[in-house]
């Protein structure tokens, strides 16, 4: 004779708020703060002592640190579709007193597509932002960039097919999406390492994203509320 058995319940996974002292809703209010706005990790401290949230810059880092690649991975899912057309560059950021590359593509809506930061700009890091790019979204129709050398190399090895455009001025929207990240990164007092850098860069990324509403997240508020909306129902997916 077979035994009943009771069905157990599905097992979750932990919350990744689980073991901090500070609640859930504080925790991403400060990341979102910091990906936002031109703070310091110190302006920001400063900003939630005034409402009686008493949590110090280092702590503040490794919530920007810890939480900034879940909500990304989280909001995945409900992320729009790229567009046909990438507006791909280099720009620069210091870490360490060190240049070092960064890597960026916006297409025809916007959407920052992917960012890497990398020691060298060269063919073999080229190959490994479109790669990267290119498992994640679908291949684009067209691609608009200065002459550089390796990123038409790259471009004529794993795209063949986009029509790879590098007329003067075609550029333009890639290059000044890139001052929205380096009036970011102003504020702070320097990158200390390549993993805070990318970390970093990624999230301002995103949240810009977020606010242009390249994601099926706060879409049912207005625009002036649809970063904080999103936060809210990401909180519930991580």
């Amino acid at each position: 004779m077979k035994r009943n058995r009771r069905s157990r319940p599905p097992v979750q996974a932990p919350s990744a708020f689980a073991g901090f002292r500070f609640p859930p809703d504080v925790i991403l209010l400060a990341v979102r703060w910091y990906l936002r706005y031109g703070l310091s990790y110190r302006n920001l401290e400063e900003l939630l002592s005034e409402r009686g949230i008493d949590v110090d810059h280092v702590t503040l880092y490794r919530w920007v640190q810890r939480f900034t690649p879940e909500l990304i991975n989280a909001a995945r899912p409900p992320r729009h579709g790229v567009g046909d057309r990438w507006f791909v560059d280099e720009t620069y950021v210091k870490v360490a007193g060190v240049w070092r590359y960064v890597y960026r593509a916006v297409d025809q809506h916007g959407q920052v597509i992917d960012v890497l930061v990398s020691r060298r700009r060269d063919i073999a890091s080229a190959r490994r932002f479109f790669t990267t790019a290119l498992a994640a979204h679908r291949g684009p129709v067209e691609v608009i960039t200065d002459r550089a050398a390796a990123l038409a190399n790259v471009i004529e090895e794993l795209i063949p097919a986009a029509f790879h455009n590098t007329g003067q001025y075609e550029n333009n929207r890639c290059e000044a999406d890139h001052g929205r990240l380096k009036a970011r990164l102003r504020p702070m007092r320097g990158l200390k390492t390549d993993r805070t850098a990318s970390v970093v860069i990624r999230g301002h990324a995103f949240v810009q994203n977020l606010r242009r509403g390249h994601y099926e997240l706060g879409v049912e508020t207005v625009p002036v509320f649809r970063l904080a909306t999103a936060f809210d129902e990401l909180q519930l997916a991580i």
